[in-house]
């Protein structure tokens, strides 16, 4: 049994789906029970789950020959990284009691940084804490997830403006779509070779780097309309981030990790990984959520 955890996201539904297709039983396991009807109709075991409780995320893994966990950032919740603490905590007391064979952890550029990089720093929490789990493990640190820029495209769309927290915007950075990380996980969790070291850690961004510049002016092709880049100041990224909801503690976990990524933290562990990459291309990307943007866009107005 395959056991794919958020297999209800961007990610997770694609390591699914191709389980599914080379002929793997897979637990989907998700929040509620209506992410799972997707999942369901491929041929996936549904199993619920709460990361934050032990006994459930338990009956999610057992019986599993391979796991793919993905602990992802609560934003909603008042203070993130202590309740994601506490989802790391509660997962892998889990996973200690009853290891997988197999285990891959969905993890980000930067983890191996242990302080100073926001958001990123939870990672590095998460794979310390894994690294005590006895299974052949692989760390797959993805690099900033294109999809990202849906949060902004309707700002770019109605203004003509695109915001950045990348500085300065002719700077070149990793990205890779959320479907190549799904595919590449399901890959790796398929390779049944013995790992000549554990935790493997494997890095995975598209073919070409990207800066903001060209960022805008894709979604300005695709949108037929003139869409500038703005880099924004360091000193309004607090109210911006409060200006779109965000709380005071989730806003600076992604301050933290924009200074870092402006001082050039966040990147390949080069002399760590096995380098992956991915064939997706931005505007490929971009061209997918441009209608639901748009359509965004259009309600406000």
């Amino acid at each position: 049994m395959f056991v794919i955890f958020g297999a209800a996201g961007h990610v997770g539904r694609v390591s699914a789906a191709a389980l599914r297709r080379a002929g793997r039983p897979v637990r989907a396991v998700v929040r509620n029970a209506d992410q799972g009807e997707f999942l369901a109709k491929i041929g996936c075991e549904i199993a619920l789950a709460d990361l934050l409780d032990a006994a459930t995320v338990a009956r999610a893994i057992e019986g599993a020959h391979a796991v793919q966990l993905l602990c992802p950032v609560p934003h909603a919740d008042t203070d993130p990284a202590q309740a994601m603490r506490r989802m790391i905590d509660a997962t892998v007391a889990a996973l200690r009691a009853d290891p997988p064979p197999r285990l891959l952890a969905l993890s980000d550029y930067g983890a191996e940084h242990p302080t100073g990089t926001g958001i990123t720093t939870l990672f590095h929490e998460l794979e310390t804490q894994l690294r005590s789990v006895d299974s052949q493990s692989t760390f797959l640190r993805a690099a900033e997830h294109m999809h990202n820029w849906a949060r902004v495209l309707p700002i770019a769309l109605a203004k003509g403006v695109l915001p950045s927290l990348h500085h300065p915007l002719s700077k070149r950075f990793p990205s890779v779509a959320a479907q190549d990380v799904g595919a590449l996980a399901a890959e790796l969790l398929l390779d049944d070779r013995a790992q000549r070291v554990s935790p493997r850690i494997v890095s995975i961004e598209s073919d070409e780097r990207v800066s903001t510049l060209e960022v805008a002016r894709t979604i300005g092709d695709l949108a037929g309309r003139a869409v500038a880049a703005r880099e924004v100041p360091r000193g309004e990224w607090a109210a911006m981030l409060a200006g779109a909801g965000l709380g005071e503690s989730y806003a600076r976990l992604i301050t933290d990790l924009y200074d870092a990524h402006n001082a050039g933290r966040i990147d390949v562990e080069a002399d760590v990984s096995e380098r992956r990459f991915g064939a997706t291309t931005l505007a490929e990307v971009l061209a997918a959520i441009l209608p639901h943007a748009a359509a965004v866009t259009a309600t406000a107005r």
